[in-house]
């Protein structure tokens, strides 16, 4: 193998290596997509549509996160306050304004293109997240350059695009997509900026690009979600510090300028929203949200190694061969770039699992470091070839698994079997199967692409095909498509018993969240008003409206499944007499 691209790398130096399995397919696109810089980022750009697009447009909004942030956005652009930050009256102060800018920007673009409906497509909102996802996939790969060949950097990135918990968050409304960005990015420059100076380049005027990216790569991350971003960085260098007894390189990121633009980018927004709402925003975000996680909050706290043991599923297909690179990637720990990429992954890592509050995608940034020091272990043909190997098989399971949970999930929720997916299931089966029987250390790439094909096809079948079909899981969606089949003009709705986000997202910001009495109420006030009452809270509806001479009417009743609370839920759809 030719080196495309020369950089110093982690491991031992070593020759090039005839490749091996010269007549497979897939292994011939990568080496047509690793002609050319140009030919590369076209190559991962395809493939990060292919894999994040199934489902993007069809999936209803999702409870809670994603339809909060998605309604948060959408009152900005209904009332053009771009500051303030809230859900119906309620403010929002859990995490900075980024996201919700780059959401309602999509949405204004949308409208300003024709877009029917724009305000209430949830798609629309997840454009930033697919943005941040794909930016995500090739930075991956332009990080990777500083460790790997160019080969290699498309390997690392086809891992993170394929990995199971970016897909989920490439096709969700909120921050985490984008934040695992502009991570990416200032850890690609740091990396430089470190591997130069390890090298001894003695280079007077260092390049501008690298502070340049990394300093407004910081301020990108702080606005989409605050101080995190800095943990990362922060942590990284002073690991590195320790471990060189040094930190001279960071000079060549411009520390003094880099701090002064960090500024220029960050506070124009936090002077805004301190003028607007004083320390509320504050006390809420770093007191409320951020210190409140390292006590269990809203129910997420769990002991230590959860992250360890989810591993295995949500950096899935690259799991199997980050087991097998673990040994050698240990060896070199003390060689530059696996330094710098350990030291990006281990600190923060051990900081999330001692933090009590645990959600998955809490350790997506960390994922890219762990691609790019697998990817340094397969090119030098030092994977493991111990008891290591049998993890494999797990190429094939978690298809296996995934497609009898999916064919099991849909028979539960919709009594069928969803046959428009099996198709891709088998079709991920087999490649889940070949990447399995054709490993040995000479085939892992091969397996490796075998793998990504399977998680492709796979996504097809769960996030295109399944999800979409289970309408009882999304009862909000239902009922906005009720209230929109109504004759009268303008309907207004009262909820009792069912106040999820989704619910004012897809049926508007004036739906009015109350008990099953103020439902009553509300319903008496007016023609074309719509009570949505869950089944718990009719008896408390019936009652008032006995007690006031309410007349009403059943629109229709909606059988679903609240997914947040875990439990089936029956909605019926109540209209003032006389409204159509």
């Amino acid at each position: 193998m030719s080196e495309t691209y020369a950089r110093p790398r982690f491991g031992q130096p070593r020759e090039p290596q005839k490749k091996a399995d010269r007549g497979s397919r897939l292994v011939d696109l990568l080496d047509f997509a690793a002609a050319s810089h140009v030919r590369s980022v076209a190559f991962l750009v395809l493939c990060g549509f292919l894999l994040f697009l199934p489902g993007f447009f069809s999936i209803p909004p999702i409870d809670r996160d994603e339809a909060r942030f998605a309604q948060a956005t959408k009152q900005m652009v209904e009332s053009g306050d771009f500051v303030d930050i809230r859900f119906q009256d309620d403010v929002r102060y859990k995490k900075p304004v980024g996201i919700y800018w780059m959401q309602a920007a999509a949405v204004e673009t949308a409208s300003a293109l024709g877009l029917p409906r724009a305000q209430v497509r949830i798609w629309v909102y997840r454009v930033p997240s697919l943005i941040g996802a794909l930016g995500a996939v090739l930075l991956t790969y332009w990080a990777a350059l500083a460790f790997v060949t160019r080969r290699g950097a498309i390997l690392a990135a086809l891992i993170i695009a394929s990995s199971v918990l970016l897909n989920v968050e490439a096709r969700l409304a909120k921050t985490d997509a984008m934040l695992l960005l502009t991570v990416v990015a200032a850890m690609g420059a740091l990396a430089r900026a470190y591997m130069s100076w390890q090298r001894g380049d003695d280079d007077p005027h260092p390049p501008w690009s690298w502070p340049v990216i990394f300093w407004t790569a910081l301020a990108g991350g702080i606005l989409i979600k605050g101080p995190l971003i800095l943990m990362f960085v922060g942590l990284t260098i002073l690991t590195l510090a320790f471990l060189d007894r040094s930190a001279a390189w960071l000079s060549r990121l411009r520390p003094v300028w880099g701090l002064i633009w960090l500024l220029i980018l960050v506070l124009p927004w936090f002077v805004a929203i301190f003028w607007r709402a004083g320390d509320a925003f504050f006390a809420d975000s770093i007191g409320g949200d951020m210190l409140s996680k390292l006590a269990a909050q809203e129910s997420h706290g769990m002991p230590p190694g959860l992250y360890l043991l989810l591993f295995w599923l949500t950096f899935w297909p690259g799991a199997p061969l980050a087991a097998m690179a673990a040994p050698a990637v240990w060896r070199a720990r003390r060689e530059p770039g696996a330094q710098f990429l350990l030291a990006w992954l281990i600190p923060s890592w051990i900081v999330f699992e001692v933090v009590l509050t645990k959600l998955p995608h809490y350790v997506l940034p960390l994922y890219p470091a762990i691609a790019i020091l697998t990817v340094g272990a397969l090119e030098r043909r030092v994977l493991s070839r111990s008891w290591l190997t049998s993890g494999a098989a797990w190429w094939f399971v978690i298809p296996a698994l995934a497609s009898l949970a999916a064919v099991v999930g849909a028979v539960t929720v919709m009594r069928q079997p969803v046959f428009l997916a099996w198709p891709f299931m088998a079709v991920a089966l087999i490649f889940g199967l070949f990447a399995w029987w054709l490993y040995d250390d000479n085939r892992a790439e091969r397996s490796l692409l075998n793998a990504v094909v399977a998680a492709l096809f796979l996504a097809f079948a769960v996030y295109g095909v399944v999800v979409p079909a289970l309408t009882p899981l999304f009862p909000s969606a239902e009922v906005a498509r009720a209230l929109r089949n109504v004759v009268c003009v303008g309907p207004k709705a009262a909820a009792a018993g069912f106040h999820e986000p989704s619910l004012v997202f897809m049926t508007g910001t004036s739906t009015l969240l109350t008990d099953g009495s103020g439902a009553a109420d509300f319903l008496a006030q007016g023609s074309c008003r719509f009570a949505l009452i869950e089944q718990k809270a009719e008896r408390s509806f019936a009652q008032r409206a006995e007690a006031i001479g309410l007349r009403y009417d059943v629109a229709t009743r909606i059988e679903g499944y609240n997914i947040s609370q875990g439990r089936a839920i029956s909605i019926a759809i109540f209209r003032s007499e006389g409204t159509e």
